[in-house]
């Protein structure tokens, strides 16, 4: 069968490096999830369980023919219905007649005598399908039997997006119908679906998710709209005049659309709940290979991804002057529980929290409704908690607004907005003059005017990608030696997904209002992350517009915190106590004097590369045993005996 993307030469080393990474016996559930023409579910047919999905009818029906074939007995219909077809020499002038010939019309895609030929398989299969001559199986075997056959007489160059204006002489040879039975049989059965992955994939029960969707924007509707018609059966009334197409619109695909396809390949592997995932891709391919590897380690165990390079001999003619080799990849994870996936800000904010994100989880209370991200900053935090509400604040208003751009504006008409202003004022890595006209561009208009999608793009070319303004509110920051690399899209991707998919407010108030716009209790859980005392940063110096950070404000911070214990509210405070040799006295002592636990965070390095130590201070009892990093750490902070004990998942009281 002649199939854009066909893995038939493939097929054994894709089978070889799936067994390799799974346990398959008969109850293991193999998900094809773009079948096409079914080459890698069939190869599994004689040893698992399995479950095909095409967006195309004329492909799961190929696929689940091929695999249910040697299955069919035809019992009902008591004679060999190959011998019947091609022994009869019967035709019916029918549809393919009337619109795929010259017969009926001036399309070249079959001669007349093959596609009234045509027309009598498809209407006898037909009859004998709603006499209950031949069973569900029996009738999508026979189908796909005649698929391949229509494939072996058709005047085209392998789809049929056009016809050949002259007759190739294989178009010229008598039908004939074909049998594909290989012999294998099914030993534990298939499920066929016809419709987007990304909208039943939540839905799918499997262990194994095999995804191998288009590579380009090559519409498969477009290119196999006869193969459809003909399986639909529903001869459409309204034709392409030239082609004959049926309308394309609601075959048109989104994996097919570049930056659609990135979106929708971290959809379908947040949601799948296979264990193992794979992906079949092509170096040329929209996709490129850094960023599947992003999407991949972002979801999976850590140590398991792998990139398995697969070349392959692309068609090419003699008048060809592309002899770029081209490899076929195969991506491989095993996918890791939802509740430890790290979903990371597209803003490279100082003070970030994204790799210690799974150590805040751990030491999370287990019963809270709300919670509330007090200094947001990038939302490392508060995006990785799941709860039924997130209440992001920041008193800098024009983070808070990044932030919630991500959430506020369609992803990817997001990413087309970034990316047309990257071309348009020509920004590139390392390109100081076109930077610094961007950066003009932005400050000259007015601030109702400064589209915040357009800061980010600026911000992406920027100095380390730092966040700062001066005075007036201006950006400021230097020229850098970043960009918008795919390891940032990615990010963008998923942050952007799990904002929309949770609920989520948007506040720009000084830490001691946040109850003027969210009432707390005992369910709300507050989570802290101010600016440090021991570090200085772009936010918290005092002279970028908004307010600093100093004693007097470390010490309403810890007369809040105290108003909340005493409230019994429980929260968490990340803080730095010790860094470039200096500690914090005034957060030890007053650690000292409340008894609140601490749980060290260790040495985590910071936007500068230079280590900081840095800790969690919870005013309630962890219940769950927490593994402590360094009891010697903990020393340094307190005295209290709780410290050390591996207890908590305490009530709070």
């Amino acid at each position: 069968m002649r199939y854009l993307g066909n893995k038939e030469s493939l097929t054994e080393t894709i089978k070889d490096v799936i067994v390799s990474k799974c346990n398959i016996n008969r109850d293991t559930v193999f998900f094809d999830a773009f079948c096409g023409m079914g080459s890698v579910a069939n190869a599994f047919k004689g040893e698992c369980e399995l479950v095909v999905n095409d967006s195309l009818s004329c492909a799961t029906t190929f696929t689940t023919g091929r695999i249910v074939a040697s299955s069919c007995s035809f019992s009902d219909l008591e004679f060999d219905p190959f011998s019947f077809l091609n022994n009869s020499k019967d035709t019916v002038y029918g549809f393919f007649y009337k619109n795929y010939s010259p017969g009926g019309s001036n399309r070249m895609y079959f001669t007349p005598q093959n596609a009234a030929r045509i027309d009598f398989f498809r209407e006898t299969i037909e009859t004998w399908k709603s006499n209950n001559l031949i069973n569900e199986n029996e009738y999508r075997y026979l189908l796909a039997c005649l698929l391949e056959s229509v494939s072996a007489v058709s005047n085209t160059a392998g789809v049929y997006g056009a016809f050949l204006k002259e007759w190739d002489a294989r178009a010229l040879k008598e039908i004939v119908f074909i049998d594909i039975d290989d012999g294998t049989t099914c030993v534990n059965g298939v499920s066929a679906y016809s419709d987007r992955i990304e909208e039943i994939i939540a839905d799918i029960d499997c262990d194994i998710l095999y995804l191998d969707p288009p590579y380009t924007q090559n519409q498969y509707g477009t290119q196999y709209h006869l193969l459809e018609t003909l399986i639909l059966n529903d001869k459409p009334s309204e034709l392409s005049k030239v082609t004959g197409s049926r309308k394309t619109a609601p075959m048109r695909s989104d994996w097919s659309r570049v930056y659609k396809s990135h979106i929708l390949l971290d959809r379908v592997i947040a949601l799948t709940k296979a264990e193992h995932v794979f992906l079949s891709y092509n170096n040329a391919g929209d996709m490129s290979k850094e960023y599947i590897e992003a999407v991949f380690k972002r979801y999976g165990v850590e140590g398991t991804y792998e990139c398995v390079k697969v070349p392959y001999k692309k068609y090419e003619n003699w008048k060809s002057d592309n002899h770029d080799m081209h490899f076929e990849y195969l991506f491989y994870i095993k996918k890791k529980p939802t509740s430890e996936v790290v979903y990371e800000s597209p803003l490279n904010y100082i003070g970030s929290k994204a790799k210690v994100v799974n150590d805040i989880r751990a030491s999370l209370i287990s019963n809270f409704d709300t919670f509330v991200d007090l200094f947001g900053g990038g939302m490392n935090v508060g995006a990785n908690i799941a709860c039924e509400k997130i209440v992001y604040n920041d008193i800098n208003h024009i983070v808070k607004d990044l932030i919630e751009s991500f959430r506020k504006y369609d992803t990817y008409e997001y990413i087309v907005y970034v990316k047309k202003f990257i071309e348009k004022h020509r920004l590139e890595k390392g390109n100081k003059e076109t930077y610094l006209e961007a950066r003009a561009y932005y400050n000259s208009l007015p601030i109702e005017k400064r589209d915040i999608r357009m800061l980010f793009a600026i911000i992406l070319y920027s100095f380390q990608q730092q966040i700062r303004f001066n005075g007036k509110l201006e950006y400021n920051n230097p020229a850098g030696i970043r960009w918008f690399n795919d390891c940032i899209l990615a990010k963008l991707i998923s942050f952007s997904r799990i904002l929309k998919d949770r609920e989520v407010t948007f506040e720009s108030v000084d830490f001691s209002e946040i109850e003027s716009c969210v009432p707390f209790n005992k369910k709300t859980l507050v989570y802290l992350d101010p600016p440090y005392m021991l570090t200085t940063g772009s936010y918290n110096d005092g002279k970028r517009g908004f307010k600093g950070w100093d004693t007097s404000l470390e010490k309403e911070l810890f007369n809040f915190i105290d108003g909340l214990s005493e409230r019994n509210i429980p929260c968490i405070l990340s803080y730095v106590y010790e860094h470039k040799g200096e500690t914090n006295t005034n957060l030890k002592q007053w650690v000292e004097k409340n008894g609140y636990n601490c749980v060290p965070l260790g040495d985590v390095v910071g936007i500068s590369g230079k280590p900081r130590k840095e800790m969690l201070i919870l005013n309630y009892e962890i219940l769950q045993e927490t593994k402590i990093h360094n009891k010697e750490e903990h020393a340094k902070i307190s005295s209290n005996r709780r410290v050390f004990r591996f207890v908590a998942a305490a009530c709070y009281p």
